[in-house]
């Protein structure tokens, strides 16, 4: 278990920056580690998330929970990422099939995150752990948009406009068979499975609400290829939740279908774009990804396999 404090502020704490406070109550922290803290969503006040300067009021319950910093091992490392859009407060990447985001089991360099430190090296202060600047992810086999923070503001901004839905999130997705209609919802609650390690399932252990809206954007012998917009945000929603519709995507090799029919490269999943208001400049955006060339061939190849 990470470390973890619940403190209640005194009237001498009155009128005090949140992160003055925790540096004058926990010893062991430097204030530069609070505020990444904080900015984290790692401190909640009266449980709520605040920013580094939030003046606390007598009677304030300030909860801390933290965990040893694995930042320091995190090396950048130069990669070819290919930047959709970057300003001062954030960029926009288009993530290749096959990077996984950041380093967890298995995958301790060669991540995305490692290779953001050496594009733009003032992430390191931003999130929690060996995840800078990132503010939600993609599975390792989605290609697509993902946007990144480059300051505080904007990783705090970030953070809770996913949290809030208010970043719409479109995907381009290959699945097996016909869709009883062109448009539809899927909306069975997420949680762990309780068979496969590692894996995720509707009505597994302590299932999340999740919603996920589709539309059928052609259709061909054995697939239909879909517009998917997930509303929440849940681990491997989209697979998941096709799965138990009886349509898994092409080429999941977790949830994907039975054996037999046509084999594809990879996951036939790609986050076409991100929709959102810009958190410092209030600039409505939309970034958009071309869909991978290794899925517009394999597309090509149900064009043909329909007209034989």
């Amino acid at each position: 278990m990470p470390p973890q404090l619940d403190l209640v502020a005194g009237r001498a704490d009155a009128g005090l920056r949140l992160d003055i406070y925790l540096v004058r109550k926990v010893r062991s922290l430097t204030r530069s580690r609070i505020k990444r803290l904080i900015v984290a969503g790692r401190v909640l006040v009266n449980g709520s998330g605040v920013k580094p300067g939030h003046k606390l009021r007598a009677g304030d319950r300030v909860g801390l929970e933290w965990e040893e910093d694995a930042r320091e091992g995190l090396k950048p490392e130069d990669m070819s990422l290919e930047i959709l859009y970057a300003d001062d407060h954030l960029a926009v990447v288009n993530k290749p099939s096959g990077l996984v985001v950041h380093p967890g089991a298995g995958h301790r360099t060669g991540t995305l995150a490692a290779g953001l430190l050496a594009m733009f090296p003032e992430v390191r202060s931003l999130g929690a752990g060996e995840r800078p600047g990132i503010v939600h992810r993609l599975d390792k086999e989605t290609s697509g948009v993902m946007v990144v923070a480059r300051t505080p503001e904007a990783y705090c901004a970030l953070q809770r406009m996913f949290k809030n839905r208010k970043v719409r999130k479109t995907y381009l997705g290959l699945v097996w068979g016909r869709m009883a209609r062109r448009e539809g919802r899927m909306e069975g609650a997420i949680g762990r499975s309780a068979r496969r390690g590692g894996a995720f399932a509707v009505q597994g252990r302590k299932p999340r609400e999740a919603l996920t809206l589709y539309k059928v954007i052609r259709e061909f012998k054995e697939h239909s290829l879909l517009e998917i917009r997930p509303v929440t945000g849940r681990t491997h929603q989209i697979r998941v939740h096709l799965a138990a519709a009886g349509h898994p995507l092409a080429g999941d090799s977790r949830y994907g279908r039975r054996k037999g029919g046509k084999s594809f490269p990879r996951l036939f999943l790609h986050a076409r774009s991100l929709a959102f208001t810009h958190p410092l400049t209030g600039r409505e955006m939309e970034v958009s990804a071309l869909l991978p060339h290794d899925l517009e061939e394999a597309l090509g190849s149900l064009q043909t396999l329909d007209r034989a």
